[in-house]
C-alpha cells in the first residue's frame, strides 16, 4: 500500500479516523456528542502514532466539524496530524457559494488548511451539477493557493460514471471509494471495478466504509464462525479493514469509530499493518 507522510516527514499509519458516527447523548439527535469520550478517543489513537482525520459539514448533523477543533486542532499541533474535509453539494446553489462555504469550513475546524479537500459524493446523481458549478476547478484553485494541499474527490457509482469523471479530471490525485470484502463484486456498487478504475488513472486511493457501516461486525453465525475458527484472536472488524488496507494504492482505510473499545481494536492490528494472506482472503 502507498504510504503518507507529513510534512515533519512522519509517516502515517494507515488507518484513518472518520468523524462521522462519533459518540452522542440521544441517538435521536446526532449532534449531542460526547466531546470527553471523542477527546478521549483522539488521544488513544495518537498516542498509537495514527494522525489522519476525516471530516465533512454535514457528519453528526453538522456537529463533527466543531467538535473536530476541540478534540484535534485545539490541542494537538498542526503539523502532527492530516485533516481531510470536503466540499458538499447540499451547501452549494451557484458557483459563488463554493469560497464562502470553503472559507466558513477552515474557519470552523480552526485551521488555515486543509492537508486534503474532497469533493464530496461524486456520482452520476451529482457530476453533473459539480460540472455546471465548476467544483473541480474550484478545488483545484484552492490547491494553487495552498488552502489544499491534495485534492480528489470521494465517489459513490458504478465504474462506468468513474471512468467518465477521471477520463476528463485525469489529474485526479485522491479517490475515496465505498471498498470491502462484501461489495467487492457486488452488481451495484462495483468496488473492485472502480478500484482498478482508479488505479488505471494512477489515483491513489481512500477507503469508506471498510465494514459496510457495521454489516461486517453483525455476521450471520455461520460466516462469525468461520472468521472465528481461521483466527480465533481477531476481531470481525480486523478482517474487513485488512482486506481493504492490503489492496495496492490504498494510502488510508477510514473506520468511523464510535467507541474507545473500536479505537483500541483498529489501532491493535493496524499499528503494525499484515495484509491477508491467500488463504485468509480464501476465507473472507
Amino acid at each position: 500500500m502507498n504510504e503518507l507522510s507529513l510534512q515533519t516527514g512522519r509517516k502515517l499509519q494507515p488507518l484513518g479516523f472518520g468523524f462521522m458516527r462519533l459518540p452522542v447523548f440521544d441517538e435521536n439527535d446526532r449532534s449531542t456528542v460526547d466531546v470527553e469520550k471523542v477527546k478521549e478517543m483522539v488521544d488513544l489513537y495518537m498516542s498509537q502514532g495514527f494522525g489522519y482525520f476525516d471530516t465533512a459539514h454535514r457528519y453528526n448533523d453538522e456537529a463533527s466539524e466543531p467538535v473536530l477543533k476541540k478534540a484535534l486542532v485545539d490541542r494537538y499541533k498542526r503539523e502532527d496530524y492530516w485533516l481531510t474535509d470536503k466540499i458538499t453539494l447540499n451547501y452549494i446553489k451557484k458557483p459563488e457559494d463554493q469560497e464562502p462555504f470553503f472559507r466558513s469550513q477552515l474557519e470552523i475546524c480552526g485551521v488555515d488548511y486543509f492537508d486534503l479537500y474532497l469533493i464530496h459524493n461524486v456520482g452520476k446523481a451529482y457530476y453533473e451539477a459539480f460540472e455546471k458549478l465548476g467544483t473541480f476547478e474550484f478545488v483545484e484553485e484552492m490547491r494553487k493557493q495552498g488552502y489544499a494541499k491534495h485534492t480528489g474527490f470521494s465517489f459513490h457509482g458504478t465504474a462506468d460514471v468513474l471512468e467518465e469523471v477521471l477520463s476528463k479530471h485525469p489529474d485526479t490525485e485522491f479517490v475515496q471509494l465505498q471498498i470491502n470484502y462484501l461489495d467487492w463484486e457486488d452488481h451495484a456498487i462495483q468496488s473492485r471495478k472502480c478500484y482498478e478504475t482508479a488505479r488505471r488513472y494512477g489515483c491513489k486511493v481512500l477507503v469508506m466504509e471498510p465494514v459496510k457501516g457495521g454489516t461486517l461486525v453483525n455476521l450471520p453465525e455461520e460466516a462469525r464462525t468461520l472468521l472465528k475458527n481461521a483466527n480465533p484472536s481477531a476481531s470481525l472488524a480486523s478482517w474487513a479493514i485488512r482486506f481493504a488496507a492490503g489492496l495496492d494504492g490504498v494510502c488510508v482505510v477510514l473506520s468511523g469509530m464510535s467507541t474507545p473499545e473500536q479505537v483500541q481494536d483498529n489501532t491493535s492490528y493496524m499499528k503494525e499493518f499484515r495484509s491477508l494472506s491467500e488463504k485468509e482472503k480464501n476465507i473472507a
